[in-house]
């Protein structure tokens, strides 16, 4: 279900204010173990760089959104690149997905998902990718649901510290259908 209490905007240039926001929001996300691809919360610097390398890509080769509750306040973001390679640059990866947890269930994650799935069509991507951490089983099922499909697993890949190990999960979705 869409929480119409949100909206989903591209993000065009990079304030502080959002920096902060977004950093706050993947401090509580990784601190509560969030398979989002940090083992330690990313410092405002590294939220900063990594928005500002999206935003300077352009929307042929990155899309970066964000939601917003009623007051402004960014609650969820997601974002997709497309490959360096130029054997692979038809294509992109979504490299995160990520929703505060606050307004986990509502929706937000989902139409994320979409608006980014529309971005990369739009920019003439012919299949998007993600990977995530085999125990993500939310994520695995809400990427299944969109149409993605899963093309391969690497058992016991992720480690987030010494005493876990997780399956890294493969999925795409072909856009050109």
């Amino acid at each position: 279900m869409t929480d119409a209490a949100s909206t989903i905007e591209d993000l065009t240039r990079v304030d502080a204010a959002d920096v902060v926001a977004l950093t706050a929001i993947l401090d509580t996300l990784v601190r509560g173990d969030a398979a989002i691809g940090w083992t330690d919360p990313p410092v405002e610097q590294e939220v900063h760089e990594l928005l500002t390398s999206l935003v300077v890509a352009g929307p042929e080769n990155a899309s970066v959104l964000v939601a917003r509750d009623p007051a402004l306040r960014i609650v969820g973001f997601g974002y997709w690149r497309r490959y360096a390679r130029p054997t692979l640059r038809n294509n992109a990866d979504l490299e995160r997905l990520a929703v505060a947890t606050e307004f986990d269930g509502h929706g937000i994650g989902r139409s994320l998902l979409r608006r980014l799935i529309g971005t990369a069509r739009a920019a003439g991507c012919e299949q998007l990718t993600i990977d995530f951490r085999g125990d993500n089983h939310r994520a695995e099922q809400l990427y299944l649901s969109e149409g993605f499909t899963e093309y391969g697993r690497l058992p016991d890949f992720v480690a987030p510290d010494a005493d876990r190990r997780f399956d890294k999960v493969f999925q795409v979705l072909d856009l050109r259908r």
